[in-house]
């Protein structure tokens, strides 16, 4: 009987698919469940939880830092989708040239940082982003008789230092998207465009772009998830998670100063609630809008 039951064929896919089904709902379906319960409670770490309801969520509309924090991450997340979507794909293009060389190089090149830690990457990048004379980009600055920048005291400086963290450690990633994306692009389309006399320009926009549509989406889809789940690169570029006037905090910066810092895990959990729906709400907008869930004919 247990024989017969193990080689059924009606219940081996359930067997397959049982270790995914267990790794979902243990570590994310039962997690998520528990913070939306504990997003509803005043809870700190060594005394009982006390429902509370909604007073998370009404505090957090009116908690100033917060929206601080929600602006810092949205604005961030959409900078970085106008780098990181329009510079891989180019550089995938020219990298995919046929005439191009050293192709295996500048494939590499571009992907190293990503296999750097981000922890030594942002110290490194706070180093060249430093007020002092000696930093590099004031050493930089300096040859054309610009005075010091203090980069990481403004809001407008230290978004270009942050964005030039992102910048180098995942146009690479990014790139390597893009051009397994160029390489399920037949070469016959280009062929007959040329034979057309189409430019260049013609090719990218009318064929390449197009075809590019599904690992654009998917691209975007993780770039803003990405920018709005940052936080070791604030943390690290700031030297801790109190940046001047939370010019660097970001959403989840946040959420570890409420529940890591203070105590407060039902308000944490309240926090990481909501970045999870303006996540959900932006992706799902723009994947409604890219027309993926269209069923075609």
């Amino acid at each position: 009987m247990i024989k017969k039951f193990l080689y059924s064929q009606k219940v081996a896919p359930y067997v397959f698919v049982l270790p995914f089904i267990a790794v979902f709902a243990i570590f994310w379906a039962y997690p998520l469940a528990s913070s939306v319960e504990m997003s509803f409670q005043h809870t700190m770490l060594g005394q009982e939880a006390e429902w509370i309801g909604f007073d998370n969520y009404t505090k957090l509309m009116s908690d100033g830092v917060f929206l601080k924090a929600v602006t810092n991450s949205v604005v961030y997340m959409a900078l970085t989708l106008v780098i990181l979507i329009p510079l891989p794909m180019l550089f995938a293009v020219l990298i995919n040239n046929k005439f191009m060389w050293g192709r295996e190089f500048f494939k590499s090149t571009f992907f190293f940082p990503a296999l750097t830690s981000v922890v030594v990457a942002g110290t490194i990048f706070r180093l060249m982003f430093g007020e002092m004379e000696g930093s590099l980009i004031n050493s930089f600055l300096g040859l054309f008789g610009i005075e010091p920048v203090k980069f990481l005291k403004g809001q407008v400086t230290g978004f270009v230092a942050l964005l030039a963290l992102a910048s180098w450690r995942w146009i690479g990633v990014n790139m390597l998207y893009f051009l397994s994306g160029l390489k399920s692009i037949p070469d016959e389309y280009y062929e007959a465009a040329s034979i057309d006399g189409a430019s260049s320009f013609q090719k990218f926009t009318m064929i390449t772009m197009p075809l590019l549509k599904p690992t654009t989406v998917y691209v975007v889809t993780i770039s803003i998830y990405a920018g709005l789940a940052m936080f070791i690169e604030s943390m690290m570029l700031w030297n801790g998670n109190n940046s001047p006037k939370n010019i660097g905090l970001t959403i989840v910066g946040y959420l570890y100063r409420q529940g890591i810092e203070k105590n407060d895990l039902g308000y944490a959990a309240a926090v990481g609630i909501v970045l999870l729906l303006i996540a959900m709400i932006i992706n799902i907008t723009q994947l409604i809008f890219t027309g993926t869930f269209k069923k075609e004919d």
